[in-house]
């Protein structure tokens, strides 16, 4: 599904169910459902080619470095939230396109590539800036700090919970927006059918708590948008780790070529079908990964085998 038909489906599903904005801070049922509901849309963009020189993804056989740029905006204020508005350019113009006016960013992490619009669309538009708590001056310019649990309001309507989620670096937020159709904003944490690496201040033993611990807990139907475009390379991974993976087989031809700024958007159900690094019980995958590894057991831990594909895909 495709951006333009999620936000169909989910016009089409608040006429059948007749939602109403949530104004209740303890209720966390409004964010991209209800914003989605009363027209209000998730905008998300690429940035030019250029922006792989400020990435910190390494590894040959990238076919693209690009990012996601979001916008999420309370229907009834026209205030809105952007998340790593790296091409602040698009981001601003967007919003004065629509009326809306960021009030806020969002800096999922502390890399250049996240945080490299703030300058910018803070003189445009005074926004403040939140980020984790214990980012310090790796982010320049926070205004507040942000740990699991805390609630971002945007506006009248729309309430985003703050993940905690160390691995891709140790200072890492994701936001979840609860609800009958629940969405999840992963940054560099989880990618469609990847993980984010964590060779710039990270760690992949933490990574592999976040994906178990809080990941792989969200509920299956919780839409996942992260913060670069990599499903294409991903899904070649996990064919080359899992070939036997059917959805992997079935969902990869769809996306020769496809346009990013419109691409997939998948579930976490989706994500434990043809994501490897969700898959870590796949006998395939592990009769796969023994091959390289033959020192593994025949049925090794789930941590050994997310550790040795993160190992694998830093070098793929």
């Amino acid at each position: 599904m495709n951006l333009s038909e999620l936000q169909a489906e989910l016009r089409h599903s608040a006429a059948e169910r007749d939602w109403q904005p949530y104004h209740t801070p303890k209720n966390l049922s409004t964010a991209l459902m209800v914003e989605a509901a009363e027209l209000a849309e998730i905008f998300q963009w690429m940035t030019p080619e250029e922006s792989r020189q400020r990435t910190r993804t390494p590894g040959p056989r990238n076919a693209s470095a690009k990012n996601y740029n979001y916008l999420i905006a309370c229907p009834e204020s026209g205030e809105a939230l952007a998340i790593d508005p790296l091409d602040h350019q698009k981001c601003l113009a967007a919003a004065r396109a629509r009326g809306w006016e960021i009030t806020q960013i969002l800096n999922t992490h502390e890399h250049h590539d996240h945080t490299g619009g703030n300058a910018a669309v803070v003189a445009a538009t005074g926004a403040k800036v939140i980020a984790h708590h214990r980012v310090g001056a790796r982010i320049a310019g926070v205004d507040h700090g942000v740990q699991a649990g805390d609630v971002i309001k945007v506006g009248r309507t729309v309430e985003l919970e703050c993940m905690d989620t160390p691995g891709h670096t140790m200072c890492h937020i994701c936001l979840c927006a609860h609800g009958e159709r629940p969405a999840l904003f992963s940054g560099d944490t989880l990618f469609n059918a990847g993980a984010g690496n964590c060779h710039n201040g990270g760690s992949v033993e933490d990574l592999y708590t976040t994906f178990v611990d809080q990941l792989a807990k969200l509920p299956d139907e919780t839409w996942v948008y992260p913060g670069h475009d990599y499903i294409e390379n991903n899904l070649k991974f996990t064919l080359a780790r899992e070939p036997d993976n059917a959805a992997a087989q079935a969902l990869l031809p769809t996306l020769a070529g496809h346009d990013a700024a419109t691409a997939r958007v998948t579930t976490l159900g989706e994500e434990k079908q043809l994501n490897t690094f969700m898959r870590l019980g796949s006998a395939s995958l592990v009769a796969r990964l023994r091959e390289d590894f033959p020192e593994l057991p025949a049925q090794p831990e789930a941590k050994t085998v997310f550790m040795k594909l993160r190992e694998l895909r830093n070098s793929w």
